[in-house]
């Protein structure tokens, strides 16, 4: 593979296509997600909890329950109207077999 170097204030960096960045990083549950989801996690143009919720196929009733918190707090933190406490983020992420770094 060929990739571009790129010099920013004096410091080198590479630059990567981002499927390649995916394969050189996977070892994580996210390998389990398709580039396609990851993509849309990218563009962040949902939240990521949604994103993944849709395709693992769950209601966000089906979620909250698994994961132990509220539907209206699940609503708030998709909606970006909360962060959601660290607890929460784990046990979704949990629910999503997912890294809480992936929701992020």
């Amino acid at each position: 593979m060929k990739y571009d170097l790129l010099h920013i204030q004096g410091k080198p960096y590479v630059l990567v296509p981002l499927h390649d960045y995916r394969k050189m990083t996977s070892g994580d549950s996210s390998a389990q997600i398709p580039d396609s989801v990851l993509d849309e996690i990218s563009a962040r143009q949902a939240h990521p909890i949604k994103i993944v919720r849709k395709y693992r196929g769950m209601t966000q009733a089906a979620l909250a329950e698994k994961s132990g918190i509220s539907r209206p707090y699940l609503t708030e933190i998709e909606t970006g109207k909360k962060d959601g406490s660290l607890r929460a983020m784990k046990a979704i992420a949990d629910a999503l077999d997912v890294n809480v770094g992936d929701l992020a």
